[in-house]
């Protein structure tokens, strides 16, 4: 049985990466008969210049029919003067997430032991570095309502945006967290500013009652600033990390450069069902798109996480993960994990050697 997988290059680097995870696909697809149908469709900037929206009917039909979706990446200055509500970022990325109700986001931060020198921390700190931070996607204040810019009575303009978060969307994001954990260590770090607002006050009531259903698992709370320390500090002392929208957006990309590079780290986006979008945890590069520089493994990466979680084939993933492994292995490296007595190359140059590694 066909499977539908839908690839959304996006804006910035995002088609030229998108290039490379085309090749890897269309090569494992063919080498084990996967039956992958792919198809691709525009989002964000290219799809408003292209359509006038960041997020066409017509990308919206194909996002419902597939299986599973590839994102690179959205953004850029050239849409920054649109109203907020219209911009790539908003009106094409939060707008997939919320329609698809893509509720759980699972970012790893893996160091890979060839790229240990490429870290901004200590050897000895980071080696053997392995945490996953399980993000709420869907809500906090990204999503909360009313929001937007007014003008006060003096005449002053004021922005605000709204924090909110009900139990139900807090246990939904727990289930994830505690089951996720009761794969791996079963330890569990809850961070919140429970001390300040009233959102996350609740948010750490609820991770405490769920935890006497997973007995097993190690519960801690953390308050947010204190972990940003932390995963500065002792970073290996976090296996699972649970947390809502807004603070996980920002300790996933402290944590990805724990690992030399962002451009090495994949996530998923998952609804109840396990449907997911897979999307490299950088954003659109602006500044270096069209230079051929880009990173392209995270994106190869977030495949491997696609063919796992949500299409049923970690065999294949995992020879994807041995691919990218080897290529390290050679001393291949682009230009954002490029240290002395390696070999840096183009995107395109890396996407080849995970091909010729699949090959061999």
């Amino acid at each position: 049985m066909s499977k539908k997988v839908l690839i959304l290059p996006g804006d910035g680097i995002g088609p030229e990466i998108s290039t490379e995870v085309d090749k890897v696909l269309a090569l494992v697809n063919q080498q084990y008969s996967l039956g992958l149908e792919l198809d691709h469709a525009l989002v964000g900037g290219a799809a408003i210049d292209a359509a006038g929206s960041a997020f066409p009917e017509q990308t919206w039909q194909k996002c419902q029919s597939a299986d599973a979706i590839l994102l690179a990446c959205v953004g850029g200055p050239k849409w920054d003067s649109l109203p907020p509500k219209e911009r790539p970022e908003i009106g094409g990325l939060l707008q997939i997430r919320s329609r698809l109700e893509l509720f759980g986001n699972l970012r790893p931060a893996i160091l890979y032991p060839q790229l240990a020198a490429a870290s901004s921390l200590k050897p000895e700190l980071v080696s053997g570095l392995d945490i996953l931070i399980v993000r709420e996607l869907t809500g906090g204040i990204y999503f909360g309502q009313p929001r937007g810019i007014r003008v006060k009575e003096d005449g002053t303009r004021e922005g605000y945006n709204t924090y909110v978060y009900d139990e139900n969307e807090i246990r939904r994001i727990g289930k994830v967290a505690f089951e996720t954990a009761m794969k791996r260590n079963k330890k569990l770090c809850s961070v919140d500013k429970a001390n300040v607002l009233e959102v996350t006050m609740l948010w750490r009531e609820i991770m405490d009652e769920m935890s006497s259903d997973y007995p097993e698992v190690e519960l801690s709370h953390m308050y947010v600033d204190n972990a940003a320390m932390q995963l500065i500090r002792a970073p290996k002392q976090f296996d699972v990390i649970v947390t809502g929208n807004m603070f996980g957006d920002i300790l996933s990309d402290a944590a990805a450069m724990l690992t030399g590079s962002i451009g090495m780290l994949p996530s998923a986006s998952l609804d109840i069902n396990g449907k997911g979008m897979y999307e490299p945890c950088h954003g659109s590069a602006p500044d270096i798109a069209g230079q051929g520089i880009a990173n392209p493994l995270a994106m190869i990466l977030s495949a491997s996480m696609m063919l796992r979680h949500s299409l049923g084939m970690q065999d294949v993933a995992d020879k994807i993960e041995q691919a990218v492994e080897s290529v390290l292995d050679q001393g291949l490296r682009t230009a954002d994990i490029y240290s002395e007595g390696t070999t840096k190359v183009s995107t395109s140059e890396m996407g080849d050697a995970v091909v010729a590694a699949l090959q061999a």
